[in-house]
């Protein structure tokens, strides 16, 4: 495991930007695993500015709400296409997001999870994490082999969340979820963390024991994992072996 520690989210993104293009300049056709929230934005403008050629980059998000409305602003099949598709430019046809307003979210899930075995897999996997330890949407007691399965939001991620809607009331109770097995099977696994409200659970998740209780806890599990996180998410990481860090002083061109 890598860890890299840089003094702001700035830096987070131009790291983990970084990475990434180096993967797409040696694989034009890679595939990545695209994640929403506020911690992989600056990744997503950061990559933008290496100018590359990503018309042959595949994408896979990790997850989408259950139930809303085709074109809802804060669907993340919306949020994919502004911050991602057109962000990078990359085509529309080879960016896929689980079908949350399908008949039959069961079966859209386990199509999806299909969907990215018959693709090849995933390259690279950008991951956040949330306050109660989730990736993706996988919630606290989330099976360590899940796969992509309708997933039932904890009350404090939709309080996370409301922010992003008129209300609490307005978020969603059930989404589409990449499972934890689903994303261990990604080549590398690259997590993004800003902030000190994530030191805690930054530290849980890689010096804690590998729990269902806390899901990001199965990145210890992964032979490929790269942590760009700020200073302040980082302040509470201890060295442990099998880790490498790196403190970047200024964020890389």
């Amino acid at each position: 495991m890598e860890i890299f520690v840089v003094p702001d989210a700035a830096g987070t993104g131009a790291v983990a930007a970084g990475i990434l293009a180096a993967v797409i300049r040696s694989k034009p056709d890679a595939v990545l695993g695209v994640a929403t929230g506020s911690s992989p934005i600056p990744v997503y403008e950061a990559l933008a500015e290496h100018r590359l050629d990503l018309s042959r980059v595949r994408a896979f998000a990790l997850d989408e709400y259950v139930g809303l409305p085709a074109g809802h602003p804060q669907s993340y099949a919306e949020v994919v296409r502004r911050e991602v598709t057109e962000r990078l430019g990359l085509d529309p046809a080879l960016v896929s997001v689980p079908a949350g307003g399908a008949d039959d979210p069961h079966r859209a899930a386990d199509l999806y999870d299909a969907a990215i075995r018959a693709g090849g897999g995933v390259d690279v996997q950008i991951l956040g994490i949330g306050h109660n330890g989730h990736i993706a949407f996988n919630e606290p007691g989330s099976e360590l082999d899940s796969r992509t399965r309708v997933e039932v939001l904890a009350e404090r991620t939709r309080q996370a969340n409301a922010r992003y809607f008129r209300s609490v009331a307005d978020v969603p109770t059930k989404c589409i979820t990449q499972g934890l097995g689903t994303i261990l099977e990604a080549r590398q696994l690259l997590m993004v963390v800003n902030g000190a409200d994530k030191a805690e659970v930054l530290a849980a998740a890689l010096n804690g024991p590998v729990s269902p209780g806390c899901p990001g806890s199965v990145l210890q599990l992964h032979p490929h994992v790269t942590v760009v996180a700020d200073e302040a998410a980082a302040m509470q990481l201890s060295g442990r072996e099998g880790q490498v860090a790196v403190r970047v002083a200024a964020p890389c061109a």
